[in-house]
């Protein structure tokens, strides 16, 4: 028997679902879904359409996706980035029309009313971030939909980071929050994709999919790792600063941390996510 599809990707609910899954899903009816891009800095995805739902992913401004229906202001979207189902404010929308030619490469950034650092800010963009850049004014980008950024804390979509441990490195201290993925808030798997993502790479979002998609599995045991390498429990994920140290956003330290894989291994063991269930290797960085 086939596995059944995974809710989480799947735009699929008993009344409505994705035309594309006609004859896969039985729904009561069933649309093709409309483009849009996320036209604030950053969104919260919610599995259901109330305020009160718990937090899912976050979409940033400059994700594309595809929404399915709009109703109390909230719209069921799928995000084009990994796939992701759920509701967005209706409000974080609008049209695909200019696409995104630039994202964040800061931590973050601030929006200013003009091309001047003395204005007050309008908004704060994170860490990959899109935007369409219309000109170039002195040390600033206008954007298209209005306001300026400091162009030093951008990059053309095209310019990936050569070094996604380095990236993680960056976000040392960044406070833990479930389902966050912006330089303000990340969990384990949102830290993973985003340090990919700047780096080029496609990436899933949650763990489970990530130890199912990425890489290659190394042989048991915790010898011979090195920078890059992956390391998955059941419910978690961290990324390998060297042979021996570990990078990960978790509830232990509310935070992104750093500290040794073998501390790590024993507190997680006890504590929470059990034993390690594998180790992967992406292909080499840079």
């Amino acid at each position: 028997m086939p596995d059944a599809p995974d809710p989480r990707l799947t735009p699929a609910r008993p009344d409505l679902a994705d035309i594309r899954l006609k004859g896969t899903v039985v729904a009561e009816r069933y649309v093709a879904g409309e483009p849009a891009w996320v036209v604030v800095p950053a969104a919260p995805l919610r599995r259901a359409p109330r305020l009160e739902a718990g937090l899912e992913t976050e979409a940033v401004m400059g994700d594309a996706v595809t929404v399915f229906e709009v109703r109390q202001e909230f719209a069921w979207v799928q995000i084009a980035r990994d796939g992701y189902v759920g509701y967005l404010p209706e409000a974080a929308l609008g049209p695909t029309d200019p696409a995104p030619t630039h994202r964040v490469t800061s931590l973050r950034t601030f929006v200013y009313p003009a091309a001047d650092l003395k204005r007050p800010h309008v908004a704060h963009l994170s860490l990959g971030a899109a935007f369409a850049a219309e000109a170039r004014e002195g040390e600033y980008w206008r954007l298209a939909g209005g306001g300026f950024v400091f162009a030093g804390h951008a990059a053309p979509l095209d310019e990936a980071e050569a070094d996604y441990a380095a990236t993680a490195e960056r976000l040392v201290g960044t406070p833990y929050l479930w389902g966050g993925r912006t330089s303000l808030g990340l969990d384990c798997s949102g830290l993973v994709q985003l340090c990919l993502q700047m780096a080029g790479r496609p990436c899933p979002r949650d763990a489970d999919q990530q130890e199912r998609a990425l890489g290659g599995a190394l042989p048991p045991g915790l010898d011979g790792l090195r920078r890059g390498d992956l390391v998955f429990w059941k419910g978690h994920v961290g990324l390998m600063l060297d042979a021996e140290r570990l990078i990960h956003a978790n509830g232990h330290h509310m935070a992104v941390a750093v500290e040794p894989l073998r501390e790590a291994v024993e507190r997680i063991a006890v504590k929470s996510f059990g034993a390690v269930t594998s180790i992967r290797r992406l292909d080499p960085i840079g």
